[in-house]
């Protein structure tokens, strides 16, 4: 039986490391040699993988952490796990819409001032005296535009619908999976510009890549609907926190809510910044950890990809035999040279799969004998060919 090695980074939910069976998985901080990671925010950039490392595990969303580009190009598949902390945003985020339409904190803070009033009665009296300076507004019946429709985006706009909002989402990228999650009172509206123009309220859940840098800018700040309030619980890259703040000095932005706050935007009456409390519940972390073991232990036994963030999503049911992977560059007759590599050595195959993404793509074949380590020399030696597997 094949032991498989798990090294750990951070603290990771014992809940998750357990899906790891004691009798096939070696797990900790201080595995050698190891066939895959499990992280959360531990950053690997600059540090040196060891040659044994297959896959990277997230236990959360975001990877800016992981040097993507470098781990593909060794084969190094990375997961994240998309989904495992959403309900976790979700509730923040309905937190963070309430918070922004109604003087919550304002008021909350003027009750711990009044410690100079002993007498109950008193402070009831001065308390309903001042209360009009924290009114607020209510959110039933305004507009929440939702960007990015994705796991959290689609549960926000949903638990925002069940609030009496009107929701306008938007998002190029809309797969069917998150189409089927999201409500059909959901308006869905064709570009940024739309949305922004209607919205009373604008949530952003989209990941942080180059495309989306900045995506809310001093440009994009011109089109919001005057006194809008953006919440960002996404990535702080998303933003521009400099054209926020001119924004927020112009009196064009209603006010702003960050789940990552910058120095600039710190003091201010009309911003709410929250300590990236997003997914942080107990809840989230052990979704995060089970969902990380889970899609690893598929990968590591089976060869299968799901939620990888640079290899293409690739499964295959086994049916006997015996299981080669491989990744190669995404250019032609690769597949044809493997194949015409397994007919030279008399090997027949059951069932195939191949699917790329960008310029990478993976490979699962499933073949009646045992594989040579002639033969998967010979695989890896093809042109294009980048790390071959036997399972």
């Amino acid at each position: 039986m094949q032991m498989y090695k798990i090294r750990t980074f951070n603290q990771i939910s014992d809940i998750g490391l357990s899906r790891f069976p004691m009798e096939r998985y070696e797990v900790g901080p201080d595995v050698t040699n190891p066939d895959a990671y499990v992280l959360r925010s531990y950053k690997l950039h600059g540090e040196s993988v060891p040659e044994s490392v297959l896959a990277v595990a997230r236990a959360g969303a975001g990877v800016n952490n992981i040097p993507i580009d470098e781990y593909t190009h060794r084969g190094i598949v990375v997961f994240n796990t998309p989904g495992a902390n959403a309900n976790a945003v979700k509730e923040i985020v309905t937190a963070a819409l309430l918070l922004g339409s109604r003087r919550i904190f304002d008021g909350m803070n003027r009750v711990q001032e009044l410690t100079d009033i002993p007498d109950p009665e008193q402070m009831a009296k001065q308390l309903e005296k001042e209360k009009k300076k924290y009114a607020g507004s209510e959110i039933a019946g305004k507009t929440l535009g939702v960007v990015g429709l994705g796991a959290i985006g689609s549960m926000v706009a949903n638990a925002a619908l069940e609030m009496g909002m009107h929701v306008a989402g938007y998002d190029p990228a809309l797969s069917v999976e998150a189409a089927w999650r999201l409500s059909s009172r959901v308006e869905k509206v064709d570009s940024l510009e739309a949305l922004l123009k209607v919205s009373d309220f604008v949530t952003l859940h989209v990941p942080a890549i180059e495309q989306t840098r900045h995506m809310i800018n001093s440009a994009a700040l011109l089109r919001f609907k005057p006194g809008a309030k953006l919440l960002n619980f996404a990535r702080e890259q998303v933003v521009d926190s400099d054209a926020v703040v001119t924004a927020l000095d112009e009196g064009r932005l209603g006010g702003y809510i960050s789940d990552f706050p910058t120095p600039a935007l710190l003091g201010r009456e009309d911003t709410l910044l929250f300590p990236h409390l997003g997914a942080s519940t107990g809840e989230a972390e052990e979704n995060c950890s089970v969902m990380a073991a889970e899609q690893l232990m598929d990968f590591l036994e089976n060869g299968n990809i799901m939620n990888s963030v640079n290899y293409p999503q690739t499964r295959m049911a086994r049916d006997g035999g015996y299981r080669i992977t491989f990744t190669n560059e995404n250019v032609p007759r690769v597949l044809g040279t493997v194949l015409s590599v397994l007919a030279d050595h008399d090997y027949n195959v059951i069932d195939m799969v191949n699917k790329s993404l960008y310029d990478m793509a993976y490979n699962i074949i499933d073949v009646e004998n045992r594989p040579t380590r002639e033969m998967i020399d010979a695989i890896s030696k093809a042109e294009g060919v980048m790390h071959v597997r036997v399972i």
